[in-house]
């Protein structure tokens, strides 16, 4: 486990956050019947968990500036640090009652993204990285897979949106992983498909559109256990570009490979 006040600071905010939306995502449920739906009340349980993290955050490090998925870009007078953060990431799998969803932080210092914190409420799993001191799940250090047979891997992604610009581009790109790959997912998470290369569980990630408390913390987390986080052209403007690709050396590189042609 990471034993610094930066990890306590991120983790007492995520924990904090999540509370109210295991409460919430009780409650979801029994909307589901009804005929308004529940998508006013996952709304306002994303609003309430973001307000959560940006007062525990703005608390322990005041004058730190904030991107946000509802509230957007807030300046602050420290200039050189910007947390990264998703409240609910997964809000459609939370929306209809799929326990597979995830808050995010990470913290980007001078351009460069020192740590991130993934937290699964449902399945209590914490995952945890700071630049130089190693990726954890709870209290156990986390790796990336070592696979290196294309064939045996199982890759995520993340789909376009429904405006569709990319559908194209994306359904070349997934014909092309589908025909190597042992298997293709689409979990609805990208933090926690992230967090998943870096424990092993996926062997490789990618997607075009994320924002950056999508992936933010994701990109500390796989670096830190062994991984290569790239942008979706082996660059390192993944904020910029809007696109990621991550895995082990091997992985990342025949992914990169696939997508390029």
């Amino acid at each position: 486990m990471i034993d610094s006040p930066l990890m306590t600071v991120m983790t007492d905010a995520v924990f904090k956050a999540s509370r109210t939306l295991k409460r919430d995502f009780g409650e979801v449920e029994n909307l589901q019947v009804s005929r308004k739906g529940p998508g006013d009340f996952v709304s306002n349980a994303d609003r309430r968990a973001e307000a959560t993290l940006r007062e525990a955050l703005e608390k322990a490090r005041p004058g730190y500036s904030f991107v946000m998925e509802e509230q957007g870009v807030v300046e602050g007078t420290d200039k050189a640090n910007c947390w990264h953060i998703d409240p609910l990431d997964g809000t459609t799998n939370f929306l209809h009652g799929i326990p597979h969803f995830a808050v995010s932080v990470g913290l980007e210092r001078d351009g460069k993204m020192i740590a991130g914190v993934v937290y699964d409420p449902i399945k209590d799993e914490l995952f945890i990285a700071e630049r130089g001191k190693g990726a954890f799940l709870n209290n156990r250090r986390i790796r990336v897979a070592i696979r290196r047979d294309f064939a045996d891997t199982v890759i995520a992604c993340g789909l376009p949106g429904l405006a569709g610009e990319n559908h194209p581009l994306f359904l070349k790109e997934a014909r092309k992983v589908m025909d190597r790959a042992a298997g293709l997912r689409r979990m609805g998470a990208a933090s926690l498909d992230m967090a998943y290369v870096a424990c092993g569980r996926l062997d490789g990630y990618w997607e075009r559109g994320p924002h950056s408390w999508d992936v933010a913390a994701g990109v500390v987390i796989v670096r830190e256990a062994g991984g290569f986080v790239t942008d979706a052209g082996g660059g390192d403007k993944i904020f910029e570009t809007r696109s990621v690709v991550c895995g082990n050396e091997y992985v990342h590189q025949e992914l990169l490979k696939l997508l390029k042609a």
